[in-house]
């Protein structure tokens, strides 16, 4: 069975957000559309307790963007963001939920951040989102929403660790750094993953 993830569909991550990706908002009707080909449908949702250790407020003398060694792993420090039951937390409005059927939170542990909607980033600690898909008879994950070169990237990286035929819509999705999505989308090909656009889709279900 093949499955669609929707990654971080959130208003912080939307232009007018704390950690806005450019034009984030354009991919929301296609990904409305994306939905109506696939039997199963989740989401991941980026969910921070206020103070986290990956939001740069949390360390004196630092600005959002610079990086630290956090417990032994390279942190990008960001910006406050989807902090739980904060507007800027919740999926846009404009997003169709209906046929989600099982909602991913992540980044709930205050030490460690946590961009994959699998594990957290150390792999300390598994979200239950492998086991869930394996259960519901999944072996074929396609997956969009926001940032590619981070939290879609990652998701995307995770699932072909657990042995997922892997496919990222490429035009279901935007990145912060559009040069920085070039050199992981290698990693993901690399890896047997697939990038495809959205009009090939039929072609791969």
């Amino acid at each position: 069975m093949h499955a669609l993830i929707l990654v971080d569909i959130q208003y912080d991550f939307i232009p007018g957000g704390s950690l806005p990706v450019a034009s984030g908002d354009a991919i929301i009707p296609l990904v409305n559309t994306l939905q109506e080909s696939f039997p199963l449908v989740v989401a991941t949702q980026d969910w921070h307790p206020a103070g986290h250790k990956s939001f740069a407020s949390s360390h004196a003398e630092k600005k959002p963007f610079e990086q630290i060694d956090l417990h032994g792993l390279d942190q990008v420090l960001w910006p406050d963001h989807c902090i739980q039951g904060s507007r800027g937390a919740s999926f846009h409005h404009h997003l169709h939920m209906n046929k989600v059927e099982t909602i991913f939170r992540k980044g709930m542990d205050p030490e460690i951040d946590s961009y994959s909607g699998f594990y957290d980033n150390g792999y300390k600690k598994s979200t239950g989102l492998a086991g869930y898909l394996r259960e519901r008879g999944v072996n074929k994950l396609f997956v969009c929403g926001l940032a590619a070169d981070y939290c879609v990237f990652y998701t995307a990286k995770d699932a072909r660790k657990e042995n997922f035929e892997t496919y990222i819509v490429e035009d279901a999705t935007r990145a912060i750094d559009p040069v920085g999505f070039d050199k992981v989308k290698a990693e993901l090909l690399a890896s047997g993953g697939h990038v495809i656009q959205s009009n090939m889709l039929h072609l791969h279900l």
